[in-house]
């Protein structure tokens, strides 16, 4: 990634029983679930690592979700999970995801979440990275 560039990840996942209901259709909370791995593994592109989150206690932590439901994904559906950084503040982030299933190139969902930086366990709102400044729309 160059300085400046969108941080960007893309994570595969195939739908397994767990992620489906009664009718072998992926229910709401699975998508969340893929959304949280893409995001999680973001977080390391961004500078955030999960062994350095735990020994700072300093979390990113989701204030808002917004997800549309496009078209249902089905057991053994391949799916592709895209996640970026979709805009910086002072204090708060945002991501946008897409999940598509490559087989046949549907949008399945499209998500974007609101975040902020909290230091635990006091729940402290932190600045964002300075780091993070290149990222900031002007």
């Amino acid at each position: 990634m160059e300085s400046g560039e969108t941080p960007r990840i893309r994570t595969e996942v195939q739908v397994m029983f767990f992620d489906t209901d009664c009718a072998a259709v992926v229910h709401n909370l699975a998508y969340l679930r893929f959304i949280e791995t893409n995001r999680t593994l973001l977080a390391e592109q961004l500078g955030l690592p999960l062994r350095q989150m735990t020994e700072e206690k300093k979390y990113p932590v989701v204030v808002r979700t917004e997800i549309d439901y496009r078209r249902p994904a089905a057991l053994g559906d391949r799916l592709l999970v895209e996640g970026w950084l979709d805009g910086v503040e002072r204090v708060r982030f945002w991501c946008a995801f897409r999940i598509i299933r490559p087989a046949d190139d549907t949008l399945i969902a499209k998500c974007r979440q609101t975040l902020a930086l909290v230091e635990m366990p006091s729940a402290k709102l932190l600045r964002l990275p300075e780091e993070w400044d290149k990222y900031r729309s002007s």
